[in-house]
């Protein structure tokens, strides 16, 4: 049986973590604090200025925290995965993982990752509920609504999308009048859409100052539904801060390899209830035996 380990990206964040593992690593922690400028542990444990949630401190801290969940799967010996795959920000910890980078390269990464996305502003996100990409478009056209990119497909009736906050108000009116729920999310601009267009090109800038090996074993990127091809890390993670999260096509692709793949969740729960809506999605009803 195939196996896969998927990593959470930002919203995966909690007061505590890290508590597991801090103490294994301490000269990988130390290095992390230099690196960062602050108290990584005080950061995650106690979070005591609340700034766990913003952007420039959540993205570096899940990465280091998924980071050494997976050299514990190592130091353990667990089985090794035959595939990785992250939301957003764990793409990092799976492109790790693959020996794409090493913990530093990809801490500097996400370093400054955090700080281009915490820069943006000017509008959010917003998790539609229970209702299709293509019910969405409908609403947009119907209400006259511009602006909005879908920013994710969680599921085929989970859609994420991203805006300026005049679009999105629209947007939420709309989905109010139809009784659709929708969740705004936390975050201080509309990631994963058009306009981190002047993010995007700083961010490739920065990447294009390091090596990247391809990846030992599979890593579906979010960008493409696809694993990564050869020598696209830079085009890949760089295209990532405009395009849509194509999570559901990413399942698909590692469900059709086999139905059956045995998937592990780093840190948590919320990608693998995901993956069984969409196992659940692509399996045909069970008929009944006419014999009965």
């Amino acid at each position: 049986m195939r196996s896969a380990i998927l990593f959470p990206g930002q919203g995966a964040q909690f007061r505590g973590m890290g508590a597991d593992v801090f103490g294994r690593y301490p000269g990988l922690i130390r290095f992390a604090c230099d690196l960062l400028e602050y108290d990584l542990v005080a950061l995650c444990l106690d979070d005591p200025d609340g700034l766990l949630s913003q952007t420039r401190y959540t993205q570096p801290a899940l990465y280091t925290v998924n980071a050494l969940h997976t050299f514990e799967r190592v130091r353990r010996e667990d089985r090794p995965a035959d595939c990785y795959l992250g939301h957003s920000l764990g793409e990092y910890n799976a492109l790790l993982a693959a020996g794409v980078f090493d913990f530093e390269t990809g801490l500097r990464l996400v370093k400054k990752r955090g700080e281009l996305m915490a820069a943006a502003s000017g509008g959010g996100m917003t998790a539609v509920l229970h209702t299709t990409a293509s019910r969405l478009a409908e609403v947009l056209a119907q209400d006259g609504i511009d602006g909005i990119d879908v920013a994710g497909y969680n599921t085929d009736e989970q859609i994420v999308v991203a805006g300026p906050a005049g679009p999105l108000s629209a947007l939420h009116a709309a989905l109010e009048r139809r009784k659709i729920r929708f969740a705004p999310l936390r975050v201080s601009a509309p990631f994963h859409s058009r306009y981190m267009a002047s993010a995007r090109a700083e961010f490739e800038e920065h990447l294009r100052k390091f090596t990247f090996a391809d990846p030992d074993v599979d890593v579906i990127a979010n960008v493409t539904g696809r694993p990564y091809e050869k020598g696209a890390v830079v085009s890949t993670l760089s295209a990532q801060l405009v395009e849509p999260v194509r999570w559901t096509d990413s399942v698909r692709h590692l469900l059709s390899a086999d139905p059956a793949t045995e998937c592990e969740e780093v840190g948590g729960k919320s990608l693998l209830r995901m993956v069984e809506k969409i196992r659940a999605a692509a399996t045909p009803p069970s008929l009944p035996d006419p014999r009965t």
